[in-house]
């Protein structure tokens, strides 16, 4: 896995719909198994959607904490 790609969960604001402008990492899980649903995005939105909904359905959000808080 591209190791950056954790840094942009958490950086990365959503372009589009319902949650515009939310961070990707803050976006809540029904909304990504809708996404899910619908498929994803092409391209790295799409990538990066597919990861943040792995690690939140896998409770692995706390592997994210320490970018947040900028102690990376």
């Amino acid at each position: 896995m591209d190791s950056k790609i954790l840094l942009e969960l958490v950086k990365v604001k959503m372009p589009f719909g319902k949650y515009k402008d939310y961070l990707l990492c803050n976006l809540p899980v029904s909304y990504l198994e809708w996404m899910q649903s619908k498929g994803w995005p092409s391209g790295r939105l799409g990538q990066q959607l597919a990861t943040i909904y792995e690690i939140k359905i896998n409770g692995l959000d706390y592997i994210l904490q320490p970018l947040k808080d900028g102690k990376f």
